[in-house]
């Protein structure tokens, strides 16, 4: 049986569920590439979709209708076409997946800090410190699946248990669209009626290995003792599906931190020794650092540069900033004054960085104006450049001195070290 086709284990009574303790989420889109792909093809939905590309790829993601015949996340594209020949391939738009989940995350965030993302698509939530404002899991659920549908187009399935292991069991099986409640008390009954592949860390081989010690079900493996499934399976497997089996995971939700710096860097395709050229580069990574802290909503206080000569050698310099800011204009005059103070007139450069440190929610930082700025200063100007480039495309507004000296030598990014 596949591990994503079981059966919701029957309850041993009708007496209304009890939330006590449940104050763990596990939120998973439904098919999460395929549907934000369909967003803009409503006449798609309904019908069998992959999400891929051709020659030797493989599948990203398909529909539910596709799945019906067979196919696969990470299964060869050749393959998936074979199985469903009618399905419509749709090529992916990782831009769009990553920019959905961001807000999908930011949904997560605004209910509760402890969020410990899984991928762009699930994450786990303990609920534990908002249900006295909020009400019970199950309503908290319910209230992000109904965010989710309203903000982002898409729809996903909540889980809702006392731990991590039961909460994931649970979103899979209230899939696709569903919200499943696995109570405190009936936990160990709930797992055990379920095959032994249910289990977290339980693949093709290790469910061969429980199948030749003719251990079908959860509840096999629980009344199994401990020592033979870790002579069979080995001392970290056994012990870790024994534990399962009894509905043990003392692990808790481990909130991701946020980005403690963020910041780009260009390597000029040639070594550069025109200051005019350095500063300008300098001006293109200012803006663009200032609009990752601004998607972010985040505000820093720390600029730094990085500048690598032509042999190698690396320095760096930074300063602090009285008032933490987001401006482009703000971050680009300390990057200057810290460029122009080493006094590298005729120095050599390979690479230019700048970086800015010391990150703090914008929202919750208060952000000093300066007395002569107008009431629609630069802070505006940046939102308004902002709202053109997600319309027009990245680079559709840009300061005027860099759309000029396009013959001068030109510089490839590097990689952004966070």
């Amino acid at each position: 049986m596949s591990r994503r086709q079981f059966r919701v284990p029957e309850r041993a009574d009708d007496r209304p569920l009890d939330e006590t303790g449940c104050t763990v989420l596990h939120v998973d889109m439904d098919a999460f590439y395929a549907s934000v792909s369909l967003r803009t093809r409503p006449e798609l939905v309904g019908t069998p979709v992959i999400i891929g590309g051709g020659g030797r790829s493989v599948v990203l993601s398909a529909t539910y209708e596709a799945r019906a015949f067979g196919v696969t996340s990470a299964m060869p594209m050749g393959r998936a076409r074979r199985l469903c020949p009618q399905a419509r391939i749709i090529a992916p738009d990782h831009a769009l997946y990553s920019e959905v989940s961001q807000g999908v995350m930011r949904i997560f965030e605004s209910i509760t800090p402890f969020v410990e993302p899984l991928s762009l698509d699930e994450a786990f939530l303990d609920v534990a410190g908002a249900v006295r404002l909020m009400g019970p899991p199950t309503v908290i659920a319910q209230m992000i699946r109904d965010r989710v549908v309203d903000e982002q187009g898409i729809t996903c399935s909540v889980g809702v248990a006392s731990t991590k292991f039961v909460a994931k069991l649970a979103s899979g099986l209230a899939k696709p669209d569903g919200l499943l409640l696995v109570p405190a008390g009936e936990m160990v009954t709930f797992v055990q009626q379920l095959p032994v592949g249910a289990l977290w860390g339980v693949g093709d081989r290790t469910e061969e290995a429980l199948a030749r010690l003719g251990l079908k079900t959860v509840a096999d493996i629980a009344h199994t003792p401990r020592t033979t499934l870790t002579r069979a399976l080995g001392e970290a497997t056994g012990a870790h599906l024994h534990d399962l089996a009894w509905g043990r995971d003392p692990r808790r939700v481990e909130p991701v931190q946020r980005e403690r710096s963020i910041g780009h860097e260009r390597t000029f395709s040639a070594d550069v020794d025109d200051p005019e050229v350095v500063r300008r580069v300098l001006l293109g990574l200012s803006d663009k650092a200032a609009a990752r802290l601004r998607s972010h909503e985040l505000v820093g206080r720390t600029v730094s540069i990085k500048i690598r000569f032509a042999d190698f050698t690396t320095i760096t310099r930074s300063r602090s900033l009285r008032d933490a800011t987001d401006v482009s204009r703000d971050i680009y005059a300390v990057a200057r004054e810290l460029y122009e103070a080493l006094g590298l007139q005729r120095a050599r450069i390979r690479l230019v960085g700048v970086r800015v440190e010391g990150l703090s929610e914008a929202a919750s930082t208060p952000v000093q104006v300066a007395l002569d700025e107008p009431e629609h200063g630069w802070r505006d100007a940046d939102r308004a450049i902002d709202r053109a480039s997600a319309r027009f495309g990245a680079g559709s507004v840009r300061p005027a001195s860099l759309l000029t000296g396009e013959s001068r030598p030109t510089a490839r990014p590097d990689p952004d070290l966070d």
